[in-house]
């Protein structure tokens, strides 16, 4: 209330020329306004805490894969549920851990598109690991596949050639490339810079341009297990 008061004070004392800030002012608006903002300070501060505290809470992989009964994980499987916002490590068809996940902005239709930010549904295999990246680390799967190249012909998005060329890429090249309709260059990566601010909110924020983003402590969990064409499914 003091320093409400103080800084109404201060304020009121500002002139620019002629023109005395204390004639526009009104104190009661000033002193509702400086304590909206810091309830809103507060607020925050609140949902930020109570993050920490579910993330605290997370069991490691390791903790996780001898609970399940396992020392290792030699067959790993990843299935992304976006309906829960999940990612799954599985040593062959049994679940070790789910990690909380975000989206593609656009997250209640599947990709189709080039610039949709929505999220790919299908199976896919990791095909490019990337350990230095923009979002810390990024395993970019093979988006489009040929299930995706076949729907997009039979609507005529593409003709037979770009189909052609998404199924030499997808058998001979393992990564297919970016397509001008389709998109590309979708996968699984890191928060990056923000890592600290976006794996503590205690809600889901998507976010991405379409690829699944999980905090780089997560990250680098999976890493410790995945490889280069471990199956991705995303449902």
């Amino acid at each position: 209330m003091r320093n409400g008061l103080k800084i109404f004070e201060k304020i009121k004392k500002i002139q620019f020329g002629p023109i005395k800030v204390s004639n526009y002012i009104n104190k009661d608006v000033l002193k509702n306004v400086i304590y909206l903002t810091i309830a809103i300070l507060l607020f925050f501060f609140g949902v930020l805490v109570y993050g920490v505290v579910l993330h605290l809470r997370e069991i490691p992989l390791s903790e996780a894969l001898l609970k399940n009964g396992f020392t290792e994980i030699t067959n790993p499987k990843i299935i992304v549920d976006r309906q829960n916002y999940t990612l799954g490590i599985y040593e062959d068809s049994v679940l070790i851990k789910n990690y909380r996940v975000s989206f593609g902005k656009s997250v209640q239709t599947p990709k189709n598109r080039a610039g949709d930010k929505a999220t790919p549904v299908g199976v896919y295999k990791i095909c490019k690991i990337y350990t230095e990246h923009k979002y810390y680390k990024f395993f970019q799967i093979n988006y489009p596949n040929l299930e995706d190249g076949a729907n997009a012909l039979r609507k005529g998005w593409i003709s037979q050639k770009d189909y052609n060329d998404i199924k030499f890429q997808y058998y001979y090249e393992g990564c297919t490339r970016f397509h001008k309709v389709l998109g590309g260059n979708i996968g699984i990566q890191g928060i990056g810079e923000l890592n600290y601010i976006f794996k503590n909110l205690p809600f889901v924020f998507n976010w991405t341009d379409g690829s699944i983003a999980m905090s780089n402590e997560n990250i680098d969990e999976i890493y410790s297990v995945i490889k280069e064409g471990t199956e991705v499914v995303i449902k």
